[in-house]
């Protein structure tokens, strides 16, 4: 198996599941999850018990009326609202090995999102379900531990030979029969899995359940043919150089983007989330901004990475 450890993308998934504070990981997540009651503090429903305010407590907490008896600041822990299981459902056919931007390949982008959903929850004590599916089988593997041995486990189940084409329509089908619908499901593909039939059934999954579809974009095969280096996902040839025509190339990119806007509408008729990126450093920008505006009160329901890195509005690869 490939040594990824030193991959600074991973490093930076890590530090972001570390660095912030519980309350803050809780509020981000809550936004995207739908909430429900989880019997752990934090939330706002029945009152737990009342202590003295931490740094990084959330304002909102402040108990006023008992910091003022008591001279200090006291917090109130309530039973919080939160998903307390999420899924994670990866497509692992062989169309998963095409050739991202970056040189990545679009599993690896895939695993990387995977990890920074992981990343934040297990930071809130969330248990956590991986579920691969290809042509030959759909697998749940084991899970037990912190982020460093969901590292490991994912790794693992990715070391395998690629041979068999996808299944998207076993995915969707493991997550329309998980029965609990206050969990999350986050189903991780690439941008050509999601056939027009495939999107009503995203969209009926969104609304019994919380919902994030990670969508990764492969590069345009038309723009990207005198790339050196860039592999056919299916076959694993390097694309000829005579395929290379700027025509084609904008006809693909209209229609990615046409496609990605019909998986956001019926995300959005769902209140589900797509996260659409071209790279693992694109993708974590992302996150970062769908983490970022969920404290600010703002979150879209379509998240893609910026064409250029700037903090200019959503416009990213399609």
């Amino acid at each position: 198996m490939i040594d990824r450890t030193d991959d600074p993308i991973r490093a930076r998934i890590e530090a972001l599941g570390t660095q912030l504070s519980l309350p803050t990981v809780r509020k981000a997540l809550g936004v995207i999850e739908g909430e429900h009651a989880s019997h752990r503090p934090g939330g706002s429903d029945d009152l737990m018990d009342v202590r003295v305010y931490e740094p990084g407590d959330e304002a909102r907490l402040i108990e006023w009326k008992t910091s003022a008896r008591q001279g200090r600041p006291m917090v109130a822990r309530r039973e919080r609202d939160v998903t307390s299981h999420v899924w994670m459902l990866m497509d692992v056919g062989r169309e998963m090995t095409g050739a991202c931007e970056s040189g990545e390949r679009a599993y690896e982008v895939a695993a990387n999102a995977l990890r920074m959903f992981a990343a934040l929850s297990l930071r809130r004590f969330d248990d956590l379900s991986l579920v691969f599916a290809d042509a030959a089988s759909i697998t749940r593997v084991p899970f037990h531990g912190g982020f460093a041995q969901f590292g490991r486990t994912l790794d693992e189940a990715l070391d395998r030979d690629w041979a068999q084409p996808r299944n998207i329509g076993a995915l969707l089908g493991y997550a329309r029969r998980i029965k609990d619908r206050r969990a999350l499901i986050v189903l991780a593909t690439d941008e050509h899995a999601l056939t027009e039939d495939q999107l009503q059934a995203l969209r009926r999954i969104g609304r019994t359940h919380p919902l994030v579809v990670i969508d990764v974009a492969t590069v345009n095969p038309f723009s990207a043919a005198r790339t050196v280096g860039v592999l056919d996902g299916m076959g694993q040839r390097r694309l000829p150089a005579f395929l290379a025509d700027p025509r084609a190339a904008a006809e693909v990119d209209t229609h990615r983007a046409f496609m990605a806007a019909a998986l956001e509408r019926e995300l959005s008729r769902a209140h589900g989330h797509l996260v659409h990126a071209a790279s693992s450093e694109a993708m974590f920008d992302a996150f970062v901004r769908l983490v970022s505006r969920s404290l600010a009160g703002n979150t879209p329901n379509q998240l893609r990475a910026p064409s250029m890195p700037s903090l200019e509005p959503w416009g990213g690869v399609a």
